[in-house]
């Protein structure tokens, strides 16, 4: 019997899968912890993967 595979994700073209990152702001708290904040990129979201294209049936009308 042959087991199924799910389709591949595809990986986000503007971060390639690397959707968060902690920037450091400078300086550090008084328990000497550094202050961060996270950027997520803009195309994805935050998701690191896209969405597969709608499927255009030719001849189809809107």
């Amino acid at each position: 019997m042959t087991h199924r595979t799910r389709p591949s994700s595809r990986i986000c073209p503007n971060c390639d899968g690397f959707a968060s990152a902690a920037i450091t702001l400078g300086g550090r708290d008084h328990r000497g912890h550094l202050h961060t904040i996270t950027a997520h990129c803009p195309a994805c979201h935050g998701t690191g993967t896209t969405h597969r294209p709608a499927r255009v049936w030719e001849g189809a009308h809107a």
